[in-house]
This record gives C-alpha cells, sequence and structure tokens, in this order.
C-alpha cells in the first residue's frame, strides 16, 4: 500500500470522478474505469498511458487515497 494524491469530483450519487493522480511527485493525467465499494473503502480502477491498469482506495478508515497492487498483468486489453 501507497498513499498517494488524487484529484477528483465526488458526484451527488456517491461516485467519484477521478481527474489526476500524483506519483512520484508528478500529476498524471488518468483515464477511469469501474469502481465498489466494499468495508476497506471506495475502490477506483485508472489507466495510465492507455495501458497500465492501477487500483487506488479511498480508505473508509483513514479518508486517504492508498494505491494497491492489482492481480494480473495491470495492463488493458484492446
Amino acid at each position: 500500500m501507497q498513499l498517494i494524491a488524487v484529484d477528483c469530483l465526488f458526484t451527488e450519487d456517491g461516485t467519484i470522478r477521478v481527474r489526476r493522480i500524483k506519483l512520484e511527485d508528478r500529476w498524471l493525467a488518468v483515464e477511469q474505469g469501474r469502481q465498489w465499494q466494499d468495508d476497506a473503502g471506495r475502490h477506483v480502477l485508472v489507466m495510465l498511458d492507455g495501458r497500465r491498469v492501477l487500483e487506488i482506495v479511498l480508505s473508509s478508515e483513514t479518508l486517504a487515497w492508498e494505491l494497491r497492487a492489482r492481480q494480473g498483468s495491470g495492463t488493458a486489453v484492446v
């Protein structure tokens, strides 16, 4: 788990729209995939560079954004 900064919007229907994330002191624009809620918090899949898929989680305990390791290759299929 790695804490990260996230630029996002919280919508009226309870979903989150992620615009960019900060990794290694650089803000990177992302494309957003699906999101879901569980006991850990709000999970959101984002894609960097049109290929690399990451899972970020807004922790329900700390209200901090975390970068989580993904199962599998972590790349998108086109």
